[in-house]
């Protein structure tokens, strides 16, 4: 019940954004652009390589829910750039899973995320922006709800624009936790390794449809030195457009449905995107 009405709310706070949000910026305030805004950097679970613009800080919200095994997690994640370049970008990664007895949530393991836009940027045909990645242990591995020792992450997303109306995006990414703990407190090295792709065609600058494509092949601790692995492989229709409002605030409400196919044969469900891009200072006159 609890997780219905977590859906139910999520998803009428995005109907209520869609309806609402344009008719103020209508009603008011400042006079927006003739063309709107594009949407760049808002895939849902494949990660693109562009740091956000100088001065220009993003709130992400996701929500996943899948059938039949009932998992669901939501996460919270922050970008602030440092640099004019912009080459430098640091974020951070909250989030929320339920225990392994399904009786319970709480907070799992937080990601601290430094990127750096080796080549290119969102104006380029081709952007590459390594990431490296410090997991802190703040899920209790004894609920099941983070790996129980501070892990290593690196991934290596690159971007290609194929034509005007075709963007592309590539993963590979891989996860080391030296001391992870299982649900019984044994102690193990884990490993886990990513890989991603997906097509993005921008219908229009605030319209885009996204298909992605997304594999993992994960470790969990059952016994001391013992290590079990396991994989899922995802399908990800979806859709993303963009509410611009006054004052540089761009809104980007999004909703996928991922498939299972191969080891995730039979799974199905929701996921449900909304981010919020606006300037957090003022940008020097050139």
């Amino acid at each position: 019940m609890k997780t219905k009405f977590n859906f139910t709310f999520i998803c009428l706070l995005i109907l209520c954004l869609w309806v609402v949000v344009p008719s103020m910026a209508a009603d008011g305030a400042a006079p927006q652009p003739a063309a709107p805004s594009p949407i760049q950097d808002n895939s849902f679970l494949v990660e693109e390589a562009y740091n956000q613009e100088y001065g220009v800080v993003q709130h992400i919200n996701g929500f996943t829910r899948l059938w039949p095994n009932g998992q669901w997690a939501y996460t919270f994640t922050q970008e602030w750039p440092f640099d004019p370049a912009p080459r430098n970008q640091f974020s951070y990664t909250l989030s929320m899973v339920p225990t392994s007895d399904g009786r319970g949530s709480g907070l799992g393991d937080t990601a601290l995320n430094y990127r750096y836009q080796l080549v290119g940027n969102g104006e380029a045909r081709i952007a590459f922006a390594p990431r490296a990645t410090l997991l802190l242990p703040t899920g209790d591995s004894r609920l099941g709800r983070g790996a129980g020792g501070t892990g290593y992450q690196a991934s290596l997303p690159l971007s290609v624009v194929i034509s005007p109306h075709l963007v592309t995006h590539w993963n590979v990414g891989a996860t080391f936790v030296p001391h992870a703990h299982g649900l019984s407190g044994d102690e193990s090295k884990t490993w886990g390794y990513n890989l991603g792709q997906s097509f993005i065609w921008l219908a229009k600058p605030h319209c885009n449809f996204l298909l992605e494509t997304v594999w993992n092949g994960t470790e969990t601790v059952v016994g001391r030195g013992r290590t079990a692995r396991s994989h899922t492989f995802l399908i990800n229709p979806g859709v993303r457009w963009a509410i611009n409002a006054p004052h540089g605030l761009q809104i980007v409400p999004g909703i996928g449905v991922p498939i299972g196919v191969g080891p995730s044969a039979g799974e199905k469900g929701v996921f449900i995107y909304l981010s919020f891009e606006h300037p957090f200072r003022e940008l020097p006159k050139r």
